[in-house]
């Protein structure tokens, strides 16, 4: 069950909207705004979901995914949530989402749509 969630995303109102909607449905949330600051918290305390921008400040939200679950999985226990608005590729899609629990597009996404993604993790 889902109750610990860490937001990396550097969009103000999109992460202040998402921690609301997060904490009124009873989750714990905690929000880094720059990759490194993301990556370092994602390491040291575990989460039940890692929700990552993929357009972030000082590391982007594909490395931060490649260093938790690349050769080495540091979270094992934890889903992970891909968010971004950037067009990919096909292939850097397929590429982020075989070490994600799901890949969702931000202009896609109310509040509600991912409470109900999170409570069907």
């Amino acid at each position: 069950m889902i109750k610990n969630i860490l937001l990396i995303e550097d969009d103000r109102f999109i992460g202040e909207m998402y921690v609301r909607s997060l904490t009124m449905a009873n989750y714990s949330v905690e929000w880094a705004v720059d990759g490194k600051d993301g990556l370092v918290m994602a390491r040291n305390k575990p989460y039940d979901l890692i929700i990552i921008d993929i357009m972030l400040p000082e590391m982007k939200g594909d490395d931060i995914l490649n260093e938790l679950r690349g050769n080495d999985d540091y979270i094992p226990n934890t889903k992970v949530l891909i968010m971004t608005n950037y067009q990919q590729d096909e292939e850097s899609r397929n590429a982020i989402a075989n070490h994600a629990d799901g890949y969702l597009i931000k202009a896609d996404i109310t509040p509600h749509k991912l409470l109900d993604i999170i409570s069907k993790l």
